[in-house]
């Protein structure tokens, strides 16, 4: 604990720190929740930020504090009461910076929510609160001011994802592009139509958003009663296509197989989340979409399977670089899973469709 004591020691904390220990169980940030002994005093929550994925630290750091900012503006302006509750702070150390180099790693530290949950289940409920929470943290952040960077270039950008794989290709690395021909077609029968969002941007239809790019249900904190305070993780908050908050979203929630189910029979696109997340998403969300995007939600829910299939194989292709695997033929089981939830995405389009028109 030293050695974090002496980390925390760099923000302007209120508060005699009494304890810090590990919290939660994050993929990619170190997190750890710092008691204060005083009544008054809030406590923390103090993170390393992951410096290999989000190189550009200050970039990160600038684009939360935008959001953040502009939300709490927001509340502000409509009267909304528990405001600390409702959107993450982040505090500053003593140069006015929300984070800390100590020469080898970054730090930062926000107030802790307290009387606060996550959740894990993906149900209709939580997918409705999901729906909405996302919806209104996009319809927040339609007017803001400021031009966010892109803290992980191309993320979600389709034609780069396919240019990655047609070089895995030529080089076939592994010698295993033969045995993956049939997806290679499939995949390639697709591109075009794939790619549509990057053409309808360059030709001035489509608009990129402030959007989250991690729409998961514990991505959000509730209270005790239930009710949503607000939506966390931001470190992938980025400008991109509000396809990006709606489709990845669906296509780990509304899947009824795992990501790597190696039975291709459980793995289909549950239309009673889909139902659920879109009702509470256009609820929240469509006092500012354009037409355009409200038309292509069907197509952002095959972009994500798809999206995910094309980088699963060209890891695959690649020898298995990128993705942890727990078996050689690893990433091709998840090749097959997201294609398999791509085509249950198509087979259920009309619907979709249907489904969309009777929420607007």
């Amino acid at each position: 604990m030293k050695d974090l004591l002496s980390i925390v020691s760099h923000f302007r904390l209120k508060g005699t720190v009494v304890e810090i220990k590990p919290l939660g169980a994050g993929l990619i940030n170190d997190t750890y929740k710092v008691t204060t002994s005083e009544a008054d005093a809030p406590d923390y929550v103090l993170q390393r930020i992951n410096h290999a994925i989000f190189q550009n630290v200050e970039m990160l750091q600038a684009n939360i504090g935008s959001v953040t900012g502009h939300i709490r503006k927001k509340l502000e302006e409509k009267g909304e009461s528990d405001i600390e509750r409702k959107v993450l702070h982040f505090v500053p150390g003593a140069d006015g910076k929300t984070y800390w180099h100590d020469g080898e790693s970054y730090w930062r530290v926000m107030t802790f929510i307290p009387h606060a949950k996550t959740y894990e289940t993906v149900n209709p409920e939580y997918s409705y609160y999901a729906g909405a929470a996302f919806g209104n943290f996009q319809a927040m952040l339609a007017d803001i001011p400021d031009t966010l960077g892109e803290t992980i270039p191309d993320f979600h950008n389709m034609e780069f994802r396919l240019k990655q794989l047609r070089e895995a290709v030529a080089a076939d690395a592994a010698g295993r592009v033969k045995e993956v021909q049939y997806f290679l077609d499939e995949i390639e029968k697709r591109a075009e139509e794939m790619c549509k969002a990057e053409r309808l941007h360059r030709e001035g239809k489509l608009p990129k958003r402030v959007c989250h790019c991690d729409t998961k249900v514990n991505n959000m904190m509730f209270d005790e009663d239930g009710t949503v305070l607000c939506v966390i993780d931001l470190d992938t908050v980025m400008p991109s296509f509000i396809f990006s908050d709606y489709g990845d979203f669906l296509r780990s929630g509304a899947n009824t197989g795992l990501e790597d189910d190696k039975n291709l029979d459980n793995v289909n696109f549950n239309m009673e989340i889909f139902q659920a997340f879109t009702k509470g998403y256009l609820e929240s969300a469509k006092s500012f979409l354009l037409p355009i995007e409200i038309e292509n939600l069907p197509y952002a829910a095959a972009l994500f399977p798809y999206m995910q299939c094309v980088r699963f194989l060209a890891d695959y292709i690649n020898g298995d670089t990128y993705y942890k695997i727990q078996y050689p033929e690893h990433n091709l089981v998840r090749t097959k899973a997201q294609f398999k939830l791509l085509q249950s995405v198509e087979e259920h389009t009309p619907e979709m469709k249907k489904f969309i028109d009777s929420c607007i």
